[in-house]
């Protein structure tokens, strides 16, 4: 379970939703992050990039850190749509996602490819928080640890070190599904990730945070987050709700 030296982490992934008209929600979060809350637990959000700079630059001194959903692997070139970690950067993020499933499946993104972005995101000094996870036709074929074993090892950079890398571990067929694994399976996962983390990087690995994500929602979040090797929580539809993220936040501050 999180220890002291894994501060937990919940990180709201806004998806492609939000408008200027979204900013209150996110307003809400700053406010109640201001007490005890933020010295408890760390907050990112990753809203579209249309909104990255305007919820930056209102987080600014509150705490609740700001990302980006995705980068580009160059730091510029002809390019046309992408966007670089150093604009990232530029515009106030501290942090950028890579390989969600969802640029897995819908852009064919391999682990070299993720694994080339988190390495752009460590040049320009963002965190990494980097996904991994299993399809359901990978875990009925018992393929599960193997398929985020080779994720890991192909996705993550050698220079990974705990202030600049986050693993996310979410389960693809629980994404949106409501679906949950049990909380053996969670935990059998997070053991599985900390065990290769080891293997890797030594003493380090005990410094990553591992979060879970998923259909993490309120009515989960405290069984969730109190789960062995549980860091935190890699949020989807519930951060868009200041309400519903909250409430996650302050199930891992308990």
């Amino acid at each position: 379970m999180p220890t002291s030296k894994r501060k937990p982490l919940i990180a709201g992934n806004w998806k492609m939703n939000g408008l200027g008209s979204s900013a209150p929600e996110f307003v809400t979060v700053i406010g109640a992050y201001m007490g005890p809350m933020r010295h408890a637990v760390d907050l990112m959000v990753f809203p579209p990039a249309t909104l990255l700079t305007s919820f930056a630059t209102a987080t600014r001194g509150a705490g609740v850190l700001v990302g980006a959903q995705d980068c580009h692997p160059e730091p510029n070139g002809p390019y046309t749509g992408d966007i670089s970690a150093e604009m990232i950067a530029d515009a106030g993020g501290k942090a950028v996602i890579v390989g969600h499933s969802e640029r897995r499946a819908d852009h064919s993104e391999t682990d070299a490819l993720i694994r080339s972005k988190a390495e752009a995101a460590f040049r320009a000094g963002l965190v990494a928080i980097v996904c991994v996870g299993e399809t359901a036709d990978e875990r009925e074929q018992k393929r599960a640890a193997a398929v985020v074993g080779e994720q890991l090892q192909g996705s993550l950079p050698d220079a990974a070190k705990a202030e600049n890398l986050v693993v996310a571990y979410e389960p693809v067929w629980a994404i949106g599904s409501g679906l949950t694994p049990t909380i053996a399976e969670v935990e059998e996962m997070h053991g599985f990730i900390r065990a290769e983390l080891a293997k890797r990087f030594g003493a380090e690995s005990d410094k990553f945070r591992i979060l879970y994500g998923g259909s993490v929602k309120p009515a989960n979040a405290a069984e969730i987050l109190t789960a062995a090797d549980v860091d935190g929580a890699l949020v989807g539809g519930a951060s868009l709700k200041a309400a519903d993220f909250l409430a996650i936040a302050k199930a891992a501050q308990r």
